[in-house]
């Protein structure tokens, strides 16, 4: 952990939260990550980057009390997802964004994604 005068790499910090939260087994609130990662970072440092994490579909969040508490994502199919959406939703033509994408599948995913979204196939929960 970088302490007081060195500088962090790109991303070292989010990997340290997300590390923190991996481990914490369970929903942790911006102090009990704070606390477990025993550094003197700003309280609103680590909120700040567990909103970005919660934004990039690293972690989720539920309300605890008048905050919230976060867990880590580990599951990494979840996390691709959760990134190719973001990425449609930040691009004005969804269609044309999918439809690039479908041309560049092999014929084995086109099968599954058709399977995936044929008549029998229930919306998954959210």
């Amino acid at each position: 952990m970088a302490s007081r005068g060195q500088t962090r790499g790109r991303g070292d910090l989010e990997q340290q939260v997300y590390a923190a939260l991996a481990a914490g087994g369970g929903p942790m609130t911006t102090a009990d990550v704070r606390d477990a990662l025993g550094s003197e970072l700003a309280y609103t440092t680590v909120m700040t980057v567990l909103a970005r994490m919660q934004t990039k579909g690293l972690a989720t969040r539920i309300r605890a009390g008048r905050s919230y508490a976060y867990s880590a994502v580990v599951d990494a199919a979840e996390v691709t997802a959760h990134q190719i959406h973001r990425l449609l939703d930040a691009r004005g033509d969804r269609a044309a964004v999918l439809t690039r994408f479908a041309r560049g599948l092999s014929p084995e995913e086109s099968q599954l994604l058709l399977d995936l979204l044929g008549p029998d196939a229930e919306p998954e929960q959210t």
